[in-house]
């Protein structure tokens, strides 16, 4: 059952030692830093133990929270440093970590047999697999963006950067993103035909 507290009332009851509100904070943020750890590692596996681990790590560092940001930002910060650390460690253990049917399987649900059901399906698919073609960086500036719906300043201070260059960086990646879904739909309409 989702709390109807804010962040900030849940953090000042954890810090009070209440631990089913930060329990309650895991399950508010709990989807969307699952996907925003996938979209760096590419694997189910290890997304999982981002997200674990960004979240314990924000558990330990709550009492420095100071509210300058929004909660979701300060843990959104957490999980691009966490997931950078993780690939760097991984790269030294794998030679690849490539998955891409992982994404597409999470984020296209069996649901009904509404056809409006399907065709949003559909454009999610195209635009997940876009996005997984883009590179880290652009892809959680967009995953931020769209799917968190956080300001460019928010952005700016969960990724350490100026917010001029986020605007910038969202610019390009958005002509990435649209060029690889150009090629994309190109591809599947030939096959079509």
């Amino acid at each position: 059952m989702q709390s109807k507290l804010t962040d900030i009332e849940l953090i000042e009851q954890t810090l009070a030692g209440n631990q089913s509100a930060y329990a309650d904070l895991v399950r508010r943020h709990q989807r969307f830093i699952f996907t925003l750890a996938l979209r760096f590692t590419k694997s189910r596996e290890d997304a999982e133990e981002v997200a674990q681990d960004c979240f314990v790590k924000a558990y330990r560092s709550l009492s420095g929270y100071q509210a300058q940001s929004k909660f979701s930002t300060w843990l959104y910060s957490i999980v691009y440093t966490t997931a950078m650390t993780h690939l760097r460690k991984k790269r030294l253990d794998t030679d690849s970590i490539d998955d891409e049917a992982t994404f597409i399987q999470i984020e296209n649900k069996p649901s009904g047999y509404d056809a409006d059901n399907v065709e949003n399906k559909s454009r999610s698919y195209y635009l997940n697999k876009a996005i997984e073609q883009l590179l880290p960086d652009d892809a959680t500036i967009i995953t931020l963006f769209y799917k968190g719906e956080q300001s460019l300043d928010e952005i700016a201070q969960a990724l350490g950067i100026e917010a001029n260059t986020v605007k910038v960086k969202l610019f390009r990646a958005r002509q990435r993103l649209k060029e690889k879904l150009e090629r994309s739909l190109k591809h599947e309409a030939k096959e079509l035909i």
